[in-house]
């Protein structure tokens, strides 16, 4: 079982082989599975962009998996937890949740409620990156981004990042949303315990889809950031995903940027922030 530390250093290591090559244009990302259970991370481009990953893969505990987008790339990244993958037909195929319609290789997004981790690249002219992690859909798994800014803006980043900690910041979850899932909004898969049958909780639906009231989804008399507001439900995801969207308009602390070229560490299941190379203030 891979530790953090050596996690941290392999992704440090390629860093470093990556920085060292003149003609390396591509931004990578690694995606790792601290869940105890594989999950099968699912990819889709946006704009026609490139597909990576071919859309979608198995991720057992503990593995690493790295792949590369060209500059200008949009698009999303997400876990799919407890699936069932048939050989012979995609109808008898599917997830417990994140499922893309049965099929392995995703042509479109998962289905809610499901976490993700959202992207877009600068263009190959430069500027900057955003990402951000969304519990706006609702919430399977923990996800969690560290961001590597490339070497020749590691010394702007830390300047420009001053008291806004979002510079090239830790994006996403510390927690486990789904351990305080209210009982409305909880998604359970049946399982066995000592005292026999029970269920177990698999993700957590967003309130905007459990109830569809304007309050909770924004819209309507509530469609601006002014009106709409942090509710109940919304704090719950925002305890355990402090660095994460926990509704529409939550952007000031969810929305992260870095400096064109970084590459990027994504975590399935976080325990704890991956250290960065970026310095950074305030928030620990």
């Amino acid at each position: 079982m891979e530790s953090p530390l050596l996690l941290l250093l392999t992704f440090l290591f390629l860093g470093a082989l990556w920085a060292s090559s003149a003609a390396a244009a591509a931004i990578v990302f690694t995606l790792h599975n601290s869940c105890p259970s594989t999950v099968w991370p699912g990819t889709l481009s946006g704009n026609g962009a490139a597909v990576l990953g071919g859309g979608g893969f198995e991720l057992p505990s503990e593995a690493t998996a790295s792949f590369s987008a060209p500059p200008g790339w949009s698009g999303r990244f997400w876990a799919r937890t407890h699936c069932n993958f048939s050989a012979s037909s995609s109808s008898s195929s599917s997830c417990a949740t994140g499922d893309c319609s049965g099929a392995l290789r995703c042509t479109l997004g998962g289905a809610t409620p499901v976490t993700l981790a959202e992207f877009t690249l600068a263009p190959a002219s430069g500027g900057q990156d955003f990402y951000d992690v969304s519990l706006v859909d609702g919430y399977n798994v923990g996800i969690g981004i560290t961001a590597m800014p490339p070497p020749h803006a590691a010394a702007a980043a830390k300047v420009e990042s001053g008291a806004n900690t979002t510079v090239c910041g830790y994006a996403g979850c510390l927690g486990d949303v789904n351990e305080q899932c209210p009982p409305e909004l909880r998604v359970t898969l049946p399982t066995l315990s000592t005292s026999g049958a029970a269920t177990k909780v698999v993700a957590c639906r967003s309130a905007c889809a459990a109830f569809g009231a304007a309050e909770y989804c924004c819209t309507g008399a509530y469609g601006d950031p002014s009106t709409c507001r942090p509710t109940k439900y919304s704090r719950i995801f925002k305890m355990a995903c402090p660095a994460a969207y926990s509704y529409a308009y939550d952007d000031p602390t969810s929305t992260f940027t870095c400096p064109a070229g970084a590459r990027y560490l994504i975590t399935f299941c976080p325990t704890s922030k991956t250290p960065s190379t970026t310095t950074r203030t305030g928030r620990s």
